[in-house]
């Protein structure tokens, strides 16, 4: 792919396609110009339906920051502390979660509690958990990592006991506590806990290299996995993140204590990135609807998206 930068993203994405990805879709939102969404490939691949700009996706480890914000108006609320640990909130994980007695809210937003990952488990994906209950079993009684806060390491199973720490404390499913903090008063309406029967049709189709067969209606269980939205959904929240408009007063200050202001996002069939870009007051969103879990495409879909941004950057003040 290093080859001339082409004028236009809608260039730079076909002929990103000729490089095995099915499907691509990127939205860029510029300050002060309308938002532009761009396409190329398949949303279906084997009815051959072109890539929706508008089309709703997995969006996969994008959710976390949700859930981060989820837990700071919590936080705010006086209804969770950060510095409470795992064996306050779930005694019932003592002995069962090693060090739940020192590992702290803060340190699984931040993802610094050495609870091993459960997605790195035997088969994870190829015999996925049926529930979050399941998917937590997975990992109880595993050695740690590491001791609590003595480094970063990645693992959604903190994200899976935020979740159901979420659900605990509001009594509410925690997409809807999310639908209620966030989507609701941004007003996006294009963001669905799961790939339900009412959109399907709707989601664009998931590839993993070797499988010929859409694998978009594969639901592996857990509330990690599960949020579809469209890539301008995504990129109004990515704003309002970053410009502080989706916290209440106080709230910022803390989410900025314990989380990150931009992700990417990785399962079966779908890959994600989404970021906010400072020095150009842009927010670029990126979906890609092929895997395979080596390594290759996610390193073809960041050159794709590193050399997008590079061409708004070069039109940004024209």
């Amino acid at each position: 792919m290093l080859t001339p930068l082409p004028d236009t993203v809608q260039e730079q994405l076909d002929k990103s396609i000729k490089y095995g990805l099915d499907g691509i879709i990127v939205y860029v939102d510029e300050a002060g110009k309308e938002p532009a969404f761009y396409a190329a490939g398949y949303k279906n691949r084997e009815n051959k339906i072109p890539a929706d700009p508008h089309s709703l996706f997995k969006i996969a480890s994008i959710s976390k920051l949700y859930d981060a914000v989820a837990i700071t108006k919590l936080v705010s609320d006086g209804r969770l502390s950060l510095d409470k640990t795992l064996a306050d909130y779930f005694p019932e994980l003592l002995g069962r979660i090693e060090n739940a007695d020192k590992i702290t809210l803060r340190m699984m937003v931040q993802h610094r509690s050495g609870i091993p990952n459960l997605t790195d488990t035997p088969n994870f994906w190829a015999e996925p958990p049926s529930s979050s209950k399941e998917a937590l079993e997975r990992v109880l009684d595993l050695p740690a990592d590491f001791a609590p806060d003595a480094k970063y390491r990645y693992s959604n199973t903190n994200y899976l006991l935020i979740s159901m720490l979420i659900e605990k404390v509001t009594g509410a499913d925690v997409f809807q506590t999310i639908k209620k903090e966030i989507l609701d008063p941004l007003g996006l309406k294009n963001t669905f806990g799961g790939v339900t029967e009412e959109n399907i049709d709707d989601v664009m189709s998931g590839y993993y290299v070797g499988i010929e067969e859409d694998i978009k209606a594969g639901d592996y269980g857990t509330k990690l996995t599960s949020m579809v939205a469209s890539a301008e959904d995504v990129g109004i929240f990515l704003r309002a993140l970053n410009d502080g408009s989706v916290f209440n007063d106080g709230e910022q200050e803390i989410y900025s204590s314990i989380y990150v202001y931009e992700h990417t996002g990785l399962m079966p069939g779908y890959m994600s990135i989404a970021k906010y870009h400072k020095d150009i007051d842009t927010v670029v969103v990126q979906f890609v609807n092929t895997t395979d879990f080596q390594g290759l495409h996610w390193s073809t879909m960041e050159i794709v998206y590193r050399r997008v941004v590079k061409i708004v950057k070069k039109h940004h003040n024209d």
